[in-house]
């Protein structure tokens, strides 16, 4: 990252950019759009839901306009659950997002396949389904050049959520049912390919400064919606060798051959212009016309950007009868209309509103006299040590972006500040006898809501797999502190199933935990466990330099991710550090 670079935009301050945004949205399509629910972050069709029809839900970060909440509307989407900038909607968001769509026929949850997402998604599905809700969810996975054919399944989605967002809103609008809905998102998936080329870096409006750098006659090709590395930098080629390449890659993987019938969508990714996008588009027609392939239809412009980010990507489906039919079928959101819509008949929607039972919050003292009180690590301790991560993260979060922006899309500082911040508020506002069991599931609330991402799933079930570990304790010992980070480290695992040597934050907490775990069993004190798990954290973090990812988005680098810190792995070393700091500062 170049510290000297500095990005200008047109913000206020950017922790309300995602609410300033929202209420800027709908506040000027109030035809289309509204906002439900207590998050503030479930964007929802004025006219769309309704009674007896499959409710479609869609979602992602914020940065990628006019997606998502762009194809709100009529005949698409009833609802999109917003995200901060770059990073999945929390599970809370998702949650209203698929009240307000329900129309008592089941609800479809539709996002782009990262990790992130998949995460929040999933844990927003299982509280729906424990609701009674019939929901199913499909994750976009469109980039060809973000994995291989036998591995489809790895895949990101980029732009070609615009084609099967489409094809499923279409079907649901239909009346379809909501197995019938999933099958042809499915099917949309299967036959939706996309490849893209960057020219220039985007930047965070929280660190105002370019995610990742590349020269200034160099471009690369296969790159991510949020910067993550293509398969190849290169000298800055012309348009149409740049499209060709792109081409060749889609027409092979779907097979193209005289007859068939494509769909086009050439795409912005914010800071390319038209003339561009049109020059490419010139390119793609030409292509198609050399095998005889017809285009049903087609878009040149911004539909899935990167914020300010300079190239484009192009996205072929192959159509069959019925993907077509869908195809055509009307919308209308802010983003895309196709054909004229039916006057709306019934603008109310059946909707099965959850009771919500009181937050019993969190166990107190005095609703747990009989607690554990042996170990020197008081509530009140255990508070400060949390409260110190918090500041620990905040004053690192430009180290750990500038480690994300070379392997994956540069906001990993951000969101562990979002969320730490989110901690620290929860922790003040918590009562003052609160055991370290309820303090550790009001982390988990907080972290969660505050960030959804990949991060806010990982640290929430951390937060209460850890909570739940010393949930007989009133005050920490050692071996309680050993178990307590043994099980957050756990849970992590358990949640993102992700192992050592696969350059995440597991490859930190491992050894921390299991040098915790040894110095317990040698009756160190609890500063002596937390130094040991620091200095573990320490050595697994660096030794992530000489790892090839095989998780997350640095997975898709495959060597090039090798000699670079995983910028998990650091925040977990930043973490441990600081519980250590205000333990050794309470020792005195």
């Amino acid at each position: 990252m170049n510290e000297q670079v500095s990005t200008k935009k047109l913000i206020n301050a950017p922790e309300q950019i995602i609410q300033e945004m929202i209420e800027g949205m709908t506040g000027a399509h109030p035809d289309l759009l509204r906002v439900e629910g207590q998050t503030g972050r479930a964007i929802v069709a004025v006219d769309g839901p309704r009674a007896g029809k499959v409710g479609i839900v869609i979602g992602g970060g914020s940065g990628h306009e006019p997606a998502f909440a762009g194809y709100v509307g009529r005949g698409l989407a009833d609802a999109a659950a917003v995200g901060n900038v770059f990073a999945s909607p929390s599970p809370a968001h998702i949650v209203e997002a698929a009240h307000a769509a329900d129309g008592g026929a089941g609800v479809l949850l539709l996002y782009g396949n990262y990790t992130g997402d998949v995460l929040n998604f999933t844990m927003a599905a299982e509280e729906l389904a424990g609701e009674g809700m019939n929901v199913r969810q499909v994750a976009v996975a469109d980039d060809v050049a973000s994995a291989p054919p036998e591995r489809k399944n790895e895949r990101r989605g980029i732009a070609g959520d615009f084609f099967v967002f489409k094809i499923a809103g279409a079907a649901a609008d239909l009346g379809e049912p909501l197995a019938r809905v999933e099958a042809l998102a499915r099917a949309a998936n299967d036959a939706t390919c996309s490849m893209g080329v960057a020219l220039s870096p985007c930047s965070l409006p929280q660190t105002a400064k370019p995610n990742f750098t590349i020269g200034a006659e160099d471009m690369e090709i296969g790159m991510g919606l949020h910067g993550e590395p293509g398969i190849r930098r290169q000298k800055l080629a012309t348009a149409d060798v740049v499209t060709d390449e792109l081409m060749d890659n889609l027409a092979r993987e779907l097979a193209l051959k005289q007859g068939d019938r494509v769909g086009v969508l050439v795409n912005g990714l914010g800071a390319t212009s038209q003339i561009e996008l049109y020059v490419m588009f010139r390119r793609v027609k030409q292509r198609l016309d050399a095998l005889d392939v017809k285009i049903h239809a087609s878009w040149v412009g911004e539909y899935a950007t990167s914020l300010e980010m300079a190239g484009a990507s192009v996205t072929l489906m192959k159509l069959d009868d019925r993907l077509q039919a869908l195809l055509d079928h009307p919308c209308r959101t802010l983003a895309l209309t196709v054909g004229a819509m039916e006057p709306v008949v019934e603008k109310g929607t059946v909707r099965r509103q959850p009771e919500r039972t009181p937050d019993r919050g969190s166990t107190t003292m005095e609703a747990a006299r009989e607690l554990i009180a042996d170990g020197d690590i008081t509530p009140a301790l255990f508070r400060a040590m949390m409260q110190n991560v918090g500041d620990q993260i905040i004053a690192e979060k430009d180290w750990l972006s500038e480690l994300d922006g070379v392997i994956g899309d540069g906001d990993h500082g951000v969101t562990m500040e979002v969320g730490w911040r989110a901690v620290q508020k929860a922790l003040d506002d918590g009562p003052d006898n609160e055991a370290i069991e309820g303090i550790c599931k009001r982390m988990a609330k907080a972290f969660l809501d505050a960030v959804g991402a990949s991060s806010g799933p990982l640290y929430a079930t951390a937060f209460l797999r850890a909570g739940t570990a010393v949930g007989n304790r009133l005050n920490l010992d050692s071996e309680a502190l050993a178990a307590w980070l043994s099980a957050a480290c756990q849970g992590i695992r358990d949640r993102g199933r992700a192992e050592p040597g696969d350059k995440t934050m597991i490859d930190a907490w491992v050894p921390a935990v299991s040098a915790a775990l040894e110095r317990a069993q040698e009756k160190g004190s609890t500063l002596d466990i937390l130094i040991a798990a620091r200095d573990g954290a320490k050595d697994g973090m660096e030794a992530t330099a000489a790892m090839e990812a095989r998780r997350g988005r640095a997975a898709k680098l495959g060597k090039r991710s090798m000699g670079h810190i995983d910028p998990g792995a650091a925040s977990t070393y930043v973490m441990l550090r600081a519980m250590s700091e205000a333990r050794e500062r309470a020792v005195g």
